[in-house]
């Protein structure tokens, strides 16, 4: 019997609930006492595609997905052709018998690559090309068979409900097929209907409705399957309180606890995530422990990323810790606002949610190929932070920071998430907010601007750390211009050469200031043994499958430490130096096709990477994927310098 240890898939074609269904399942388990993480992949339409989300349950935490399924939970066909193959010797597949006749044909929505692989398969079996004929490879390969006559317990619950319900409990199925599986699974029927609450927690009726399903789907499916299955999943008790979240909600919070008041956004997938969450959460309650008010934060959607930009500009410049959140395309478009905020010395964060690219690409699949562009977006030079969050914790205290930076150096910061980060699920202790510190930099207050005689406010006073003191537009005596061209200490454009030279130094200096005072802890992470026989050198969200494969590299008797970087620019040369210098095999890892980063550290340190493992085939790496591919290079000593990931439905 496996207990508390599995990974569990649901899918269905967009829009028929496959979300809400999927986190009833992992707000249960959190509820339980659990640990989940979710991987949740859709297509670019708004409906009738595809989609799936996988969670993996765990009495430790856990940070990735993995490539197997242990319980596949169906309600159409199409989920059944595309994740068969992924069920492992010993798992289970849940689905409707009123399918099985289902013809391969009569999906309209698989690619031909997808269809031309299972035919082959199907041929190679000998069966003929419909949903009974995957369903026997299953079979013939190990996994059990249960199926769930949806219909029949629908047509109970009218008998019972009256068939005035009829039309809404169709809509329960979704619920019906992740209860039986919990039920299968013998998990607590109550953390099942806190579950359920909480996800619909607005809609009352729709609680009733759903718990009254789950209750057949529930009972049924634990007297028919329970005792066929050796999987199981138990409460756990425990004092500890816990946050499930989804990356972007982790990204917004950050930016509410870090005094975010300004954010402006045009919609655009997986950036649009964060402020949807923060336009439902505008106003909201603080509290320091002894007394509370109300906060809140203004959210504009504006009419496209130009105006995004420099709208946030605008605010920034009023004094607001304001932000803009977008994706590659839309960040595209904020290249010459991004150089205004640079020359002007205005502190805006853009958040930046990496996805497949060029172009539209993949609008709604992983990727880590904006790396290069955030270092180097807009003509010209002048300072800009880059930060590249590797988790939700991360995310949340680096938006913070993000915040910070931005006012202390009064310079662009760009936060980087990516697709993989923004819409995965996962539970975490809550946040601790007494770490969270606001730092404003030179913000001078309204009666602290000199205006004695001829002395005027130098917006842009010359430095010797390249940071001038600011005053919010508006302050009395506070006179000085913007401009897009260059300027002397007031603002007032000049060409002058000197000038030029004076002014660009000082800008430039801002990262040299900032390179000394950034603590090392909030540029890099290290983990492992500091001797291994193998460095992996990564950024951004493969962290969680890394480390998770590090357990299993333990286990196997192989040394490998870890070093992830999180602050990009300015890069932190020297740690970065020293541990490549010692390092005796170096292992980069990251989601694109050249190998953004390891480029990025040759150029700074002059190290070459040994190995490159990447992907791009717009899905996230797994845990399974980092185990085998540095296992592989560890024990081959002809393995490629390149290894490219290829696993992803």
């Amino acid at each position: 019997m496996v207990v508390n240890k599995l990974s569990w898939m649901t899918g269905g074609a967009q829009g028929s609930g496959v979300d809400s269904a999927a986190n009833i399942f992992g707000r249960s388990c959190t509820l339980g006492g659990l640990h989940v993480y979710g991987k949740r992949e859709y297509y670019s339409n708004i409906i009738g595609a595809h989609s799936y989300f996988q969670i993996r349950v765990d009495e430790k935490p856990i940070r990735s997905h993995v490539d197997t399924i242990d319980m596949l939970v169906t309600f159409d066909e199409e989920t059944l052709f595309r994740h068969y193959g992924e069920v492992v010797k010993g798992g289970a597949i849940l689905y409707d018998p009123a399918l099985v006749e289902m013809t391969l044909s009569r999906i309209p929505t698989l690619e031909p690559e997808v269809i031309s692989k299972i035919t082959a398969e199907l041929n190679e079996f000998g069966l003929p090309p419909t949903v009974k004929g995957i369903l026997s490879i299953a079979e013939q390969r190990g996994a059990k068979l249960f199926p769930i006559p949806f219909a029949e317990l629908l047509g109970t619950l009218e008998a019972e409900m009256g068939k005035d319900a009829g039309a809404n409990l169709k809509k329960t199925v979704n619920t019906m097929a992740v209860v039986s599986s919990l039920g299968i699974l013998e998990f607590d029927f109550d953390m099942i209907v806190k579950g359920i609450e909480v996800q619909f927690s607005a809609k009352r009726k729709v609680v009733s409705m759903n718990v009254k399903a789950a209750e057949k789907a529930y009972e049924y499916a634990n007297r028919e399957y329970s005792k066929q299955f050796t999987f199981r999943l138990k409460k756990i008790i425990t004092d500890e309180k816990r946050l499930y979240l989804q990356g972007t909600q982790a990204v917004a919070l950050g930016k509410l606890a870090g005094g975010c008041t300004f954010q402006t956004y045009y919609p655009i997938t997986p950036a649009s995530d964060e402020s949807v969450y923060l336009e439902a959460h505008e106003t909201f309650r603080l509290t320091d422990g002894t007394d509370s008010q109300e906060g809140s934060i203004v959210v504009v959607q504006t009419e496209d990323e130009i105006a995004a930009i420099t709208m946030a500009v605008g605010a920034a410049l009023s004094g607001a810790r304001a932000a803009t959140a977008t994706s590659g395309p839309g960040f595209s478009l904020m290249a010459e606002g991004t150089g205004w905020a640079g020359m002007n010395e205005v502190p805006v964060v853009i958040t930046v949610y990496s996805r497949g690219g060029p172009a539209t690409g993949l609008p709604t699949r992983h990727e880590q190929g904006d790396l290069l562009f955030s270092l180097y977006a807009a003509h010209g030079e002048f300072p800009r932070l880059v930060l590249a969050s590797g988790d939700m914790e991360e995310a949340f205290y680096d938006a913070v920071r993000a915040f910070n930076y931005a006012e202390q150096f009064q310079t662009p910061v760009v936060h980087l998430i990516d697709k993989a980060l923004a819409n995965s699920t996962q539970t975490y202790p809550m946040f601790d907010t007494r770490k969270v510190i606001i730092n404003r930099g030179e913000l001078l207050a309204e009666d602290a601007v000199v205006t004695n005689g001829s002395e005027m406010y130098k917006r842009f006073e010359l430095t010797e750390d390249g940071i001038s003191p600011r005053a919010r537009l508006g302050t009395a005596g506070a006179i000085y211009w913007n401009t897009g061209d260059e300027h002397d200490e007031l603002g007032h454009i000049t060409e002058d050469p000197e000038n030029r030279n004076r002014m660009m130094e000082k800008r430039m200096k801002k990262l040299e200031t900032a390179a000394q005072v950034i603590p090392l802890e909030e540029k890099v992470n290290f983990f492992g043994p500091k001797e291994a026989d193998a460095t992996i050198v990564s950024w951004g969200t493969p962290k969680g499958a890394i480390l998770d494969a590090m357990e299993l590299f333990e286990k196997d008797g192989l040394k490998v430490n870890f070093l992830q970087v999180r602050l990009i620019h300015p890069f932190p040369v020297e740690y970065v130096s020293g541990v490549l210098n010692r390092a005796k095999r170096k292992i980069n890892v990251e989601m694109n096709f050249s190998g953004q980063f390891a480029s990025l550290v040759r150029q700074h340190t002059g190290i070459a990477m040994d190995h490159l493992i990447v992907k791009y085939n717009g899905r996230p790496i797994s845990r399974d994927e980092i185990y085998e591919s540095v296992t592989m290079i560890m024990t081959n000593p002809k393995a490629p310098r390149k290894v490219v990931l290829q696993h992803g439905a």
